[in-house]
């Protein structure tokens, strides 16, 4: 009987040595990691894509191509990848997912970390052609906030189209 005691005496003294040390408390669930996007496209993909409606606009003329780029189930909308346009003053001319914004001027407007992403992408526009990174609601991914990279090339002296995927974030600024 005293064996028995012992026993649980001793077990007792593990279980609170246990309890007081936290070893029998259950662990808090780390807080699920951000959704993370995946490219569902390649830069090389993008590219060839604002060349094709670069194309289209220069074949079609400019109204009837920004009616199509306008369209949310055009041929200028595929699998996430849609073509926006502007003119030079930053009024949006053509846009599928936010049509209100057709005929607003964003040249002021800021993305979640302050850049003036459209003035970006209009300063490369002028140059011909290039690519800026920002961030933007994706249809896609539940119209979260994602990194986005932006292609855009120059239509003619009044306008020009862009494109991007999501999910692609820029490289760290070398020191």
């Amino acid at each position: 009987m005293k064996q028995i005691w012992t026993v649980c005496a001793v077990s007792i003294l593990i279980a609170g040595m246990l309890l007081i040390a936290g070893c029998t408390t259950q662990e808090s669930p780390s807080p699920a990691p951000a959704p993370t996007v995946t490219p569902a496209h390649t830069e090389e993909e993008m590219v060839a894509f604002v060349h094709e409606a670069v194309a289209y606009a220069q074949e079609n003329g400019k109204d009837r191509a920004l009616a199509v780029f306008s369209d949310r189930n055009g041929s200028f909308f595929r699998d996430g990848l849609y073509i926006y346009a502007y003119d030079f003053n930053g009024t949006t001319l053509a846009h599928p997912v936010n049509p209100e914004k057709i005929g607003v001027n964003r040249l002021d407007e800021t993305d979640v970390k302050g850049n003036f992403y459209i003035r970006e992408l209009r300063d490369v526009a002028r140059n011909g052609s290039g690519f800026v990174y920002f961030y933007y609601v994706d249809p896609m991914a539940e119209n979260t906030v994602q990194p986005k990279l932006g292609y855009v090339e120059r239509v003619d002296e009044t306008w020009w189209l862009g494109s991007g995927i999501y999910g692609v974030t820029a490289p760290e600024a070398a020191s």
